[in-house]
């Protein structure tokens, strides 16, 4: 990181383990070109021993292990004028205090959503063909099924339960196939979902009516267990629940209840709660789950996309432009 002297100071303060994907050199180098380096970067522990190091600072570039905002760290930052976080939630750094120093703060949700909507896919696409039912009970007999009733990509239903920046990211890779797209969001006017495509019904009809349902909703008072085992009962035969949100959004005692009962359904996992789950949970032995280790999210060089779009939001601020990735505190505390 060399220090150019010119535009704001800027500081990096996020873990080290992901920080190289994160912020590759080109990265660096660019936003060394935008702003100056007030030190090397740091992790969050280092700077709770070094406070001081904030002083001066106007940019805080930070990621996953970001330091939370709260107003001890404030006090150490009295030319903070900016926040631009390669990650995506801002939920649980803000504080209070953050939010009273009318400090715009950056996310990179945008970026993370990318190969999240991608993972998404690929699992829809796969739960239409129900390739990970065939392929396991093919494997449990010792032979092919016969003409094997699937669903398809022509004509079937997909159901995305919340359209958030991902759900609607989905929903608008799903318009270049030939299927129907439900969704489920109590925030959503139904003439603006149409606009994207999409038609809205309730929670009940999504389960029962849907070939694969894609679990979106964040995780909030109002959603935690929603999905329970009445509701994935009501899935028809055969039919895939896809979570790549949080997993407490699933009430995982009664789901699992109801796919060893239903061991047509199959449930592709991305999260869990807790995650892992314990070594003990049915999700490792059941046969009709699919555990993924939270990949779904940006992963290996993946990760630069969130780093360059922090450099782009930098840019925009040293140019005086409007940002396009500020977090509104209203927003922040819907964030998964």
């Amino acid at each position: 990181m060399t220090d150019t002297r010119r535009g704001p100071a800027a500081l990096l303060v996020m873990e080290e383990e992901r920080r190289a994907d994160v912020y590759p050199t080109h990265v660096l180098d660019e936003i060394g070109e935008l702003a100056h380096w007030q030190g090397p970067a740091l992790t969050r522990d280092a700077l709770g021993r070094d406070p001081g190091v904030l002083e001066g600072v106007e940019v805080l570039l930070t990621g996953w292990g970001a330091p939370v905002l709260d107003a001890d760290l404030l006090a150490h930052a009295p030319e903070l004028k900016a926040v631009l976080v390669a990650a995506g939630s801002v939920r649980h750094l803000t504080t209070p205090e953050f939010w009273a120093r009318g400090i715009p703060i950056v996310s990179a949700a945008a970026a993370n959503a990318r190969p999240v909507a991608e993972f998404t896919l690929g699992q829809i696409l796969l739960g239409l063909k129900q390739v990970h039912r065939l392929g396991r009970e093919a494997a449990a007999a010792r032979r092919y099924p016969r003409d094997p009733r699937v669903a398809g990509g022509y004509g079937s239903r997909v159901g995305l339960f919340g359209l958030g920046q991902i759900g609607r990211l989905v929903a608008e890779h799903l318009r270049r196939f030939d299927v129907e797209v439900l969704a489920c969001d109590p925030v959503v006017e139904p003439a603006v979902a149409r606009g994207w495509g999409i038609r809205l019904t309730g929670i009940e009809e999504l389960f029962a009516s849907c070939d694969v349902v894609s679990v979106h909703a964040p995780l909030l008072p109002e959603t935690e267990g929603v999905v329970n085992g009445p509701l994935v009962s009501l899935l028809p035969e055969g039919a895939t629940l896809v979570n790549t949100a949080r997993g407490a959004v699933l009430n995982e005692p009664e789901v699992i209840g109801v796919l060893r009962d239903r061991p047509d359904l199959t449930a592709v996992l991305d999260v869990t709660f807790p995650e892992p789950p314990d070594p003990l949970s049915p999700l490792f032995t059941l046969p009709n789950v699919v555990l993924t280790p939270h990949l779904a999210g940006a992963m290996g060089r993946e990760r630069a996309r969130l780093g360059e779009l922090v450099r782009d939001e930098l840019r925009r601020l040293v140019c005086g432009d409007p940002l396009l990735h500020a977090v509104e505190p209203a927003v922040a505390a819907t964030r998964a």
